[in-house]
């Protein structure tokens, strides 16, 4: 018997804020544990929480990201539930009257387009973080009241890979609204995953199995495989999938049981009382999206259809918002937009990879690597040079103009000056002369390093190849 895949994606997406949801605690990342805390996190009796703006506005700006329609009246809920990095016993989220709803994104998967539904957006707080060993547990409430957006799918995916793919979109589109940075090693992204099995041909949805907190797209599409075997097993036999909360265990690569799957009922949602309703005025969601940064789908039709760049190099450019932003930054200032691309996309990642850095993390700048093309394009520098120069600028910052005249870097361009060298190569090296005119190509680079070796690298190659072929047919 075979089955068709159903899959739906809960991801939850930190919001990059200064502040809590409920709270003034700053938010941070590695911070000593439960310096940033405060009365409200604690959870003490009689404090009132606020909500967070700019939290608000964030998730606005995800949901228009996402083609939501925008819920103008929405509330918030109480999920009740017991564990020890949650102070309150339950969690402020929206439960009932979320912030948006019936949006979608796209995927491309062996070269079809699919549209996957978003069923819903709702803001939240975060829980903290438990730490156990042997014999002992740690509670970290720092991350407790961390404002969330939960991004719910329909259950529109149909394999691991449209899985992988959505995910890859979702956190593309989410970075590049500037409203998380989405980093999935520091828990800023966190995916649960949801997959049943039905005959094909059935309209009946299955069982249900959710993976929870998977910390990376290919462990999310390794437990979605995995997980698809399983209950593929389990029906096949005969017997019934039971509702079960997983993990992905990757030393063991498959998922383990952590419990039985819990339901709604469970949690005793009601409308949280400590905070009115939000109307959200349409002029609040004008101002928005007067503010939306450049969509990466956008900037990559941009890129194809004013700037020449193929599709594959417009997709690795706009894999992270601040290597596009640096790409636009270096084209204004004059750069030639593929030469700026390919050093973006090769020695500048490569060196971003080996040093394990972020682009913003070096020193290198728009104004620099524009200066450094432009010298490429017009001669001043060769290929070759440029890689010294930029490794001088990434590691320092140094002003890439200076830096070639200080070191006496520039090509010898002029004709007049390399011409006399040519003549005196040829004259010593009539063979090779001979060699070239009987179509043997080699002997030019033979030529060409030759006059390159008397000019210790200087010599401009384009002008001394034009040189040299001149020369030769007058021989």
């Amino acid at each position: 018997m075979n089955f068709e895949t159903i899959i739906g994606l809960e991801v939850h997406v930190e919001l990059k804020t200064k502040s809590k949801m409920f709270s003034p605690s700053p938010v941070s990342y590695g911070a000593e544990p439960n310096i940033d805390t405060n009365v409200i996190d604690w959870a003490y009796p009689g404090v009132l929480p606020k909500p967070n703006h700019e939290a608000y506005s964030m998730g606005l700006m995800i949901a228009l990201a996402l083609h939501m329609e925008i819920n103008q009246k929405t509330h918030f809920d109480r999920k009740n539930y017991f564990y020890p990095d949650n102070p309150k016993s339950y969690q402020v989220t929206q439960a009932f009257e979320p912030l948006a709803h019936d949006g979608y994104i796209e995927i491309s998967v062996d070269g079809k387009t699919k549209k996957i539904g978003v069923a819903e957006i709702h803001v939240e707080e975060d829980a903290g973080k438990n730490t156990h060993g042997e014999g002992y547990s740690y509670v970290d409430l720092n991350r407790q009241g961390t404002p969330l957006v939960e991004i719910v799918s329909k259950p529109d995916v149909n394999s691991p890979e449209e899985a992988y793919q959505y995910l890859e979109n979702l956190r593309k589109i989410v970075q590049f609204t500037g409203a998380s940075d989405v980093k999935m090693e520091e828990g800023s992204m966190r995916v649960d995953c949801n997959l049943s099995l039905r005959p094909f041909g059935t309209d009946k949805f299955g069982v249900k199995t959710e993976i929870k907190n998977i910390n990376s797209f290919n462990y999310a599409r390794a437990a979605l495989t995995f997980e698809e075997k399983r209950q593929a097993e389990i029906l096949r036999r005969g017997d019934e999938v039971e509702p079960q909360t997983r993990r992905w265990d990757e030393p063991s690569k498959s998922t383990i049981l952590m419990r039985s799957k819990e339901g709604s009922s469970d949690y005793r949602y009601f409308p949280e009382p400590d905070i009115p309703p939000l109307q959200i005025e349409n002029e609040w969601i004008e101002d928005i999206k007067s503010k939306m940064p450049e969509a990466p789908q956008a900037r990559v039709k941009r890129y194809v259809d004013e700037l020449s760049l193929t599709e594959y190099d417009a997709g690795v450019l706009t894999q992270t918002k601040e290597m596009s932003d640096f790409f636009d930054e270096t084209v204004k200032l004059g750069a030639d937009p593929k030469q700026a691309a390919n050093y973006l996309m090769g020695d500048v990642s490569g060196y971003l990879n080996t040093e394990k850095v972020d682009l913003l993390q070096t020193s290198l700048t728009p104004d620099n690597l524009a200066k450094m093309v432009n010298m490429i394009t017009k001669g001043i520098i060769s290929s070759k040079i440029a890689k010294k120069v930029l490794s001088e600028t990434l590691q320092k910052g140094t002003d890439v103009e200076k830096y070639v005249s200080d070191n006496n870097l520039a090509q010898n361009s002029n004709a007049d000056e390399l011409l006399p060298m040519v003549q005196e190569v040829l004259d010593n090296n009539q063979q090779s002369i001979e060699d070239f005119k009987n179509g043997k190509d080699r002997a030019i680079k033979f030529l060409m390093g030759q006059i390159m070796k008397q000019t210790k690298g200087k010599a401009n190659p384009q002008m001394v190849n034009e040189l040299v072929l001149a020369e030769i047919k007058k021989r």
